[in-house]
């Protein structure tokens, strides 16, 4: 099949590296692969035989913002009539979708606009008065009637509930993960902490609640080092760093910034902490556990609660402080075992094939 991926850009985010993991995942099962990037910027190495092709605006005009969707949607159109039909399109990313429902030339029964976040949260959560309606209003005439991913069951129930959508088709098909490439990645040597220590993995963002995060690991009475990679604002990052020594661990909270490879720290680590207020699915998390590390998460809207279940379910915590310190105790004092043969249905494979299916839906 010949298929079609579209984003805003390639700079170093989740939903792009799992973008770039899927084209990779069908250019193994034979699939021709084209992704447009409405951006001139690009973080990752593309995958080999990848049709790679960047849509540039080069508008720099004052009033540019108020014509931007509908001339982007232009700039793609011309891209599609100058290449072969697709069997199936999938966009990614709000503003992306946004750019591809306006076009003239998609058939989109072929579409499937992909969810990889908790919209309500993102889209919503600061909103109030008529402020929330719109965008209520300006989110729904993208979705509505449309083909739909979502990365998790929260994901999906959240986009109908919310914003009161409902769809032409929902499937939900969760992130994937190649086994393979993360298991030999996390075999390379660095320079790891002295063992043990804790390790929690993400951007200083809001979202992420690392002032969470630092507060239960000194409720926790765990004295191993918790180890933050991950990068953010220079101010967030020095807020983060007085919190730690306010609350008496400043010596035992170790900032290592952004690593390009954090899968040697992550199957190195007693125990893996997410603290956030929202997650679209948790890649981390699933990545923990297929390197054999126990994780504790908050029971947060999106997919923790999908990913962490069963024995693995002990380490959900309610969203605050104490409750999150009494699981990192738990789960680090009894971590429960880990069966990486649970974890087969994340596969690349298995995933991508779930996504090729979309053309026969």
């Amino acid at each position: 099949m010949r298929i079609l991926f579209i984003i805003d850009g390639l700079p170093g985010g989740g939903a792009e590296k799992v973008v770039l993991t899927l084209a990779e995942g069908l250019l193994r099962q034979n699939h021709q692969v084209a992704l447009f990037s409405l951006r001139d910027v690009c973080e990752y190495a593309l995958p080999q035989g990848l049709d790679y092709q960047v849509i540039k605006d080069e508008n720099r005009k004052p009033w540019r913002k108020l014509t931007e969707i509908s001339r982007r949607a232009a700039q793609l159109d011309k891209a599609l009539r100058a290449t072969e039909r697709f069997d199936l399109v999938l966009s990614n990313l709000h503003k992306t979708d946004r750019i591809v429902a306006k076009s003239r030339v998609l058939d989109f029964q072929k579409v499937w606009f992909c969810l990889h976040g908790m919209f309500s949260t993102s889209y919503l959560g600061h909103r109030t008065g008529f402020d929330r309606w719109m965008k209520k209003r300006k989110i729904k005439a993208v979705y509505q009637q449309r083909n739909v991913v979502a990365v998790s069951r929260a994901v999906g129930e959240d986009i109908r509930e919310q914003f009161d959508l409902k769809p032409a088709k929902l499937e939900v098909i969760y992130n994937p993960f190649d086994i393979e490439a993360i298991q030999k990645a996390a075999a390379e040597p660095c320079e790891l902490p002295a063992s043990p220590y804790l390790i929690h993995v993400g951007r200083f963002h809001e979202t992420k609640r690392h002032d969470r995060l630092i507060e239960a690991y000194a409720l926790s009475g765990v004295t191993a080092p918790l180890v933050l990679l991950g990068q953010g604002k220079a101010d967030r990052t020095e807020k983060l760093k007085a919190l730690a020594v306010s609350l008496g661990v400043g010596d035992r909270v170790l900032f290592r910034g952004f690593q390009s490879n954090p899968y040697p720290f992550v199957r190195h680590a007693s125990l893996l902490i997410s603290s956030s207020d929202s997650e679209g699915f948790g890649n981390v998390l699933v990545e923990a556990l297929l390197l054999g590390t126990p994780v504790v998460s908050t029971r947060c809207p999106g997919g923790p609660a999908e990913i962490l279940t069963e024995e693995w379910a002990r380490g959900l915590s309610d969203l605050n402080a104490p409750a999150l310190a009494e699981k990192i105790k738990d789960i680090y004092q009894n971590p429960p075992h880990i069966d990486a043969n649970k974890l087969t249905h994340f596969s690349l494979e298995a995933i991508s094939a779930q996504y090729a299916a979309l053309a026969l839906k």
